[in-house]
């Protein structure tokens, strides 16, 4: 007896879907035990063409009609957003139906509520293509590293964020200019606010770590810093000092608690994720017995997603169980200012005798050492003034940036990131 589908949504991820499912239906038949069918698909206008074959596939608008068909056994919701996509998800699941999902905001959102329903009605939320596309990350932490204690995920996972940086640095280009870029080749979306912004990252770092350190999903203690202010001038400075400019998103657990964080950072050339370029993703998981273990891909595109949604739609059709998160430990997140990580700072000042010494004193009168320091010429008697700090807690740099910055012979603003001195 096949497995008979219904799809939320024929945008390019669906698409994709229908795709995979035609163009691989004697392999994924053959691994699935069972053919695969989709039978039915809601979509806003049915009217709109479609780039894939449509055949033998009822088209319509009417989503609740759909998560309440008899014929369906899975739900696959591709129609992103948040609130009408609950609504529909916690309907297919009430109905008996099991879940396939994409959508890595409502997991985020909505997780706990999602996975409590889907254990009332004894059914399956599945959710790999939920987080870096093609990259069979969610499978990673929930089987391949399951035996370890995971301590840190450091990676990229937002592709346009990583396109954006990684032309800024080959071009040296502005971040307006690179954007518009994007945008014309369908990397970023006309309101680019949730990828630039970090909070596409956010949600998706939210749902690793409570896989990797099995806590409550917790999308309120996220610290997001977009990529909108990292300029050329400091991508150049960076790779002068041995490093490249990543929007980085790290989850870490320590004694101290749980870091959750997206933003740009300076990692060396040479790790792991400073080579990953352009649109693709990479993440490190960090585990005690397997040490540090990589994972490169695509992060986004129709078929690489759609190969991600088809995985976990093969897995429900063997019946294997895709358990919910355990989120039962409760945690301590740490918070910002106690955060310890290395820093980088750039600053103007005035180009005479002795500004030198009033800067390294007051670092010095904050326990903070420097690392390495790059001191340029600039214009009308002024010189840029690059440090790359030992590590300290963020309250120290934002206390020791608010005494530099009250120094005369210090002009205009202060540009500081955090470095990560991650694995290669």
């Amino acid at each position: 007896m096949s497995l008979k589908i219904g799809l939320l949504g024929l945008g390019t991820v669906g698409a994709g879907t229908v795709k995979v499912l035609r163009e691989n239906t004697d392999d994924i038949t053959s691994r699935a035990g069972r053919p695969i069918e989709i039978v039915r698909a809601a979509v806003r206008d049915p009217a709109l063409p479609r780039d894939c074959d449509l055949s033998g596939i009822e088209l319509d608008s009417d989503a609740d009609a759909l998560v309440a068909d008899p014929r369906i056994d899975v739900v696959v919701e591709l129609m992103g957003g948040i609130g009408r996509a609950r609504e529909l998800v916690l309907a297919a699941l009430a109905n008996g139906k099991s879940v396939v999902t994409a959508n890595k905001a409502l997991i985020a959102e909505h997780g706990k509520e999602i996975f409590e329903c889907a254990q009332a009605h004894g059914q399956v939320v599945a959710f790999e293509a939920a987080v870096a596309g093609g990259i069979p990350i969610i499978k990673a932490l929930r089987e391949g590293l399951v035996g370890n204690r995971i301590d840190q995920i450091a990676g990229i996972i937002n592709g346009t964020t990583n396109f954006i940086l990684s032309r800024m640095e080959a071009d040296g280009a502005d971040f307006a200019e690179v954007l518009a870029e994007a945008q014309a080749k369908g990397y970023a979306e006309a309101d680019p606010t949730f990828d630039v912004e970090g909070i596409d990252a956010g949600h998706k770092l939210a749902i690793l770590a409570t896989l990797a350190f099995d806590i409550p999903l917790a999308t309120d203690q996220l610290h997001t810093i977009g990529v909108g202010k990292v300029s050329a001038e400091d991508i150049s400075f960076a790779r002068e000092l041995g490093y490249r400019i990543k929007h980085l998103a790290v989850a870490r657990r320590s004694e101290a608690g749980v870091e959750l964080r997206v933003e740009p950072t300076l990692v060396p050339k040479n790790a792991f994720v400073a080579k990953v370029d352009g649109v693709m993703n990479g993440v490190s998981i960090s585990g005690n017995a397997v040490g540090t273990a990589g994972f490169y891909g695509p992060g986004a595109g129709a078929l690489a997603t759609a190969s991600a949604v088809v995985a976990d739609i093969v897995d429900v059709a063997l019946g294997h169980a895709i358990a919910p998160p355990a989120m039962a430990q409760e945690v301590s997140f740490v918070p910002q200012s106690a955060v310890v990580s290395a820093h980088y700072l750039r600053m103007r000042v005035t180009d005479q005798s002795g500004v030198m010494k009033t800067i390294s004193g007051i670092l010095a009168g904050l326990d903070i050492s420097i690392e390495a320091m790059v001191q340029k010429e600039s214009s009308e008697g002024q010189a840029e003034v690059v440090l790359i700090t030992h590590e300290v807690s963020t309250g120290a740099i934002t206390q020791a940036m608010d005494e530099l910055a009250a120094c005369d012979a210090v002009h205009g603003g202060i540009v500081q990131m955090r470095l990560e001195h991650l694995s290669e």
